[in-house]
């Protein structure tokens, strides 16, 4: 027994012994891993942000201690409680109190306390080690330090880039001991870059074209013929639509009508003509203001004008002025410099450096536009636009204004911006107030961000300068993070609306800055940096998500696959009206009412004006593309609301992508899907061909590529068992739906049948996910 024990003894230290060894071993590997000069913005803020600062951060009403830890000032200075000590020492960890607190085996005086449930790994003590050791360095925010373009890193995998996009990418990759998915197939790549750049599914003959290219340049050909196409101008415009909040009524319990899309035709022409960022955003900021400006570039300052405005009587006019000055001034930080300005709008912002007083100066740029909070009762025409208008007249349209779809020879006007002959004096609100005026403030800008150049006049068009002086170091990083978004699901940043302390760090930061870079220094031009970034092996990659790869990387934060998720809800619309042969394919015009549920406008209404009952329209305005769906802010389409599209409320730089039962209910009963299912259907009888011939066709078309043979014969399986099943009744009904009439010398049961299987495969997931 005694010798058992000495065994059990002897085991147990050799097992502490390996233990001991395995924990030093993975300290070394870990120490390893640590970069060879630690920063403070990425590497000690984060720990910072998530253990610490609840309790040693910016808010001083939840401050213990007296202590903050995220500024210099407040963390080297002595300790309130123990004047002798400081939390930091430059150089040495040993006697900083903040370290010896983090590592202490005394749980009374361990950090964070152990009743918070936080606590920090080994790695992170160790980043803090190795940081304090080389001098504890505090850093200006990285997205308020104008970027510098880095050199292009090494990589293994020499012979995979495509362009320097690819070599952030996989240098990335390589450090974190992933390696890229193979190029994407032919047909998933077409249809791939097809929605992105068209919002519209590839057409027969280009898919056949393209696979039948084999010359090392057919993608790259494929990409510019997308490029040229005029619905690029059409698919690039509705992430606009949503960051400028466009909608087709002036909102609030009213909610009349507006004409704002004159300005929507405007923003489809500049993509189309690859009209240059700082021009798309100069013109819209403030091309009223402009020397000797146009009638387009009046026109193009509809962008501040897309705001809510209320027509309701009793409201207190000064109230809903300010709210719309808000608007834009929340629209200006959120939208073009990424950061949550609008905190800043009742009190000094609470993370970022932005004072309620620098607030109220950028609020002072729009604060003198001719308008007032409340201008006349919902009614006639006089009413589709507020004050400062400009009117469009036929004339206009043949000679100036040639991209104006205006389709009768009604008057037609629209709200643009326009200053008031005297300043306005802008005051700071007290607690954001309109009627609690305090001290009077001039135009400027963050000092955070860049101070405002004296030589820039104080008005929109200096804000626009500002905007676009190359030391701003947000405007190319924000709007190249945009486009990433567009064409990789999410933005280097996501929080694409917020870069700043709240918002999260970009998962490739130099790739970010080399691009915001490159982007300034070729002159804004977008469709350089789109084609940039569908022409790089990082976009072309397989979307096949291998086993390891979904446990290493499950959100695809290092890019080591293609992107793969739901298309927008206005493109689902696109995809199943092209398809079909549907699609009314003019670009431009008033919005339209397609179908939707009996009673809802009704039962939101006040009962005035123009939008107080819907009245669907006919023929070939029903099967317009989803983005000229008109939206009624109260009661948005809802078939595309249940797809998450915006109700254009405020501005949105990222929609939410959600997935819900309602989603499947939409395509398998929405009129349109089923219209489309029958229209397509028809075609196909029509054809002299066998049954599985159309059906690989109608696969082809809605799907974007050739079905496998299984495919084929369990859809052709279902269509023969349709076929035989199928009452004439049921038939008659099933094939009644929608306005396009029926081809006389169609068989209704037949058509009854394939109409189902075409439905079928508009409500394959693959139909509406981008892979």
């Amino acid at each position: 027994m005694k010798r058992f024990f000495y065994l059990i003894g002897a085991l147990t230290g050799f097992m502490g012994m390996m233990q001991a060894c395995q924990t030093d071993s993975a300290t070394k590997a870990d120490e390893a891993r640590l970069p060879d000069v630690v920063s403070y913005n990425f590497d000690i803020r984060p720990i910072l942000s998530d253990k610490c600062l609840a309790c040693h951060g910016p808010d001083a009403n939840k401050r213990e201690a007296g202590l903050r830890l995220d500024v210099p000032e407040s963390a080297f200075k002595a300790l309130q409680e123990n004047p002798s000590a400081h939390a930091l020492v430059a150089g040495k960890p040993e006697v900083s109190e903040a370290f010896l607190r983090i590592t202490t085996q005394d749980t009374s005086l361990l950090m964070p306390p152990p009743s918070s449930n936080l606590k920090l790994s080994q790695r992170e003590i160790r980043l803090i080690e190795k940081w304090i050791k080389q001098g504890a360095k505090y850093e200006k925010h990285w997205a308020f330090v104008p970027p510098q373009k880095p050199a292009l890193p090494e990589v293994d995998q020499k012979d995979w880039p495509k362009n320097e996009i690819d070599y952030f990418i996989l240098h990335k990759q390589e450090q974190k001991g992933l390696k890229p998915n193979e190029e994407a197939d032919k047909e998933r790549l077409l249809k791939r870059l097809s929605l992105d750049l068209t919002g519209l599914p590839p057409s027969l003959e280009m898919m056949d074209r393209f696979m039948a290219d084999n010359s090392p340049n057919a993608y790259e050909k494929a990409v510019d013929q997308l490029l040229k196409n005029p619905a690029y101008g059409e698919k690039m415009a509705l992430h606009w639509l949503d960051l400028a909040r466009y909608a087709d009524s002036h909102g609030y319990q009213d909610d009349g009508y507006r004409t704002q899309w004159p300005w929507r035709d405007w923003v489809i022409h500049a993509f189309n003509k690859n009209m240059h960022y700082n021009d798309f955003v100069t013109w819209q900021l403030a091309g009223d203001l402009l020397p000797n400006s146009t009638k387009e570039q009046l026109l193009a300052t509809g962008f501040n004008r897309n705001h809510k405005i209320t027509e309701e009587g009793g409201v207190i006019p000064e109230e809903y002025r300010i709210m719309y000055v808000t608007d834009r001034t929340d629209l200006f930080g959120k939208g073009l410099l990424g950061v949550t300005m609008e905190c800043a709008h009742c009190h000094d912002h609470k993370y970022d450096p932005f004072s309620q007083k620098e607030y109220y100066r950028l609020f002072a740029f729009f604060n003198n536009v001719a308008e007032v909070g409340i201008e006349s009762v919902i009614g006639g025409p006089e009413t589709y636009a507020k004050k400062p208008l400009m009117e469009i007249s036929d004339k206009d349209v043949k000679d100036i204004l040639t991209f104006v779809n205006k389709p009768d020879t009604n008057r037609l006007i629209v709200s643009v911006m326009g200053d008031l002959d005297t300043l306005r004096k802008t005051h700071i609100l007290n607690r954001g107030n309109y009627d609690a005026p305090g001290d009077v403030v001039e135009p400027g800008t963050p000092e955070a961000i860049l101070p405002f150049n004296k030589n820039y006049p104080k008005n929109r068009l200096g804000l626009a300068q500002w905007l676009f002086d190359k030391k701003n170091p947000l405007t190319a990083r924000v709007y190249v993070n945009l486009l990433w978004q567009e064409f990789f699901g999410k933005g280097i940043v996501k929080t694409s609306g917020d870069f700043g302390m709240q918002g999260d760090l970009p998962t490739h930061p130099e790739l970010l800055d080399w691009l915001a870079v490159d982007f300034m220094s070729h002159n804004w031009d977008i469709k350089r940096l789109v084609k940039q970034m569908v022409t790089s092996a990082t976009y072309r990659q397989s979307a096949v998500v291998p086993p390891e790869k979904l446990k290493n990387d499950p959100d695809n934060v290092y890019l080591a696959r293609g992107p793969r998720y739901r298309i927008h809800a206005e493109f689902v619309k696109d995809l199943v009206l092209s398809s079909s042969g549907l699609l009314n394919q003019s670009i431009g015009g008033p919005s339209v009412k397609p179908y939707q549920p009996a009673g809802l406008w009704e039962g939101a209404t006040s009962g005035r004006g123009l939008l107080s009952t819907y009245n669907q329209d006919h023929g070939p305005s029903l099967y317009r593309r989803g983005m000229y769906t008109l939206i009624k802010r109260t009661v948005p389409p809802p078939s595309m609301a249940i797809f998450d599209a915006s109700n254009r409320d405020l501005c949105e730089v990222k929609r939410l992508r959600t997935n819900t039962p309602l989603q499947a209910l939409v395509m398998m009963n929405d009129p349109t899907v089923l219209e489309a299912s029958r229209v397509l259907a028809a075609k196909l009888l029509q054809e002299n061909t066998a049954d599985k011939d159309k059906i690989s066709k109608a696969f082809r078309l809605i799907v974007g590529r050739k079905p496998r043979e299984q495919e084929v014969e369990m859809l052709t399986a279902y269509y023969e068992k349709e076929t035989k099943s199928i009452k004439k009744p049921v038939a008659e009904k099933a094939v009644s739906v929608g306005e396009y009439p029926i081809p006389g010398n169609v068989d209704k049961t037949k058509l009854a049948a394939l109409m189902r299987v075409v439905s079928t495969i508009y409500n394959l997931e693959e139909t509406i996910t981008k892979t």
